[in-house]
């Protein structure tokens, strides 16, 4: 396999990807999208959409291979690695991308695609520039005084992990 510092590496890393999502259309695994995680040149993790096969609506092909990457690596930490998509990741995909530290996204389709066959996040993409009180989703805090002494906690501990 060819470095992902290489155009021709970028092309067949996303090739993967795009084969991955064409695999999940014809064995109905879930939508149709794929994802390749690559560090150093070498693949870490990929996968397809599962959403609709395991009834689990997290399971998008970025956030599955993220999960594989980290246990792979044994780090939630995947700093220094790529991530190649045969979709511009969803907000929940990009929030997880941004939360791992990957260090690069390569995609195909837009969401403007995606959205063309069925799949909008612009609700989504809206919804989060609303104030809270404007949103469809209503929320409302409550014990907020007790949830903040653990955060107090947290920040007093000194034996934790950071990230």
């Amino acid at each position: 396999m060819q470095s992902d510092k290489t155009p021709q590496g970028h092309e067949d890393y996303m090739r993967l990807a795009i084969a991955l999502s064409q695999k999940n259309v014809e064995q109905g695994g879930g939508g149709p999208f794929g994802a390749v995680i690559v560090k150093d040149g070498e693949i870490i993790a990929q996968s397809s959409n599962a959403v609709t096969s395991s009834n689990d609506p997290t399971a998008h092909a970025e956030v599955s291979a993220i999960r594989l990457a980290a246990k792979a690596l044994n780090s939630f930490d995947l700093s220094g690695c790529v991530i190649y998509t045969s979709c511009e990741p969803c907000p929940m995909c990009l929030g997880a991308i941004y939360w791992s530290r990957i260090s690069k996204i390569f995609f195909a389709n837009t969401r403007e695609d995606a959205e063309a066959i069925g799949f909008d996040d612009k609700l989504i993409y809206e919804e989060i520039n609303r104030p809270m009180s404007e949103r469809q989703l209503p929320a409302e805090q409550v014990l907020h005084s007790e949830a903040l002494e653990v955060f107090q906690s947290w920040k007093q501990e000194t034996n934790k992990t950071h990230y």
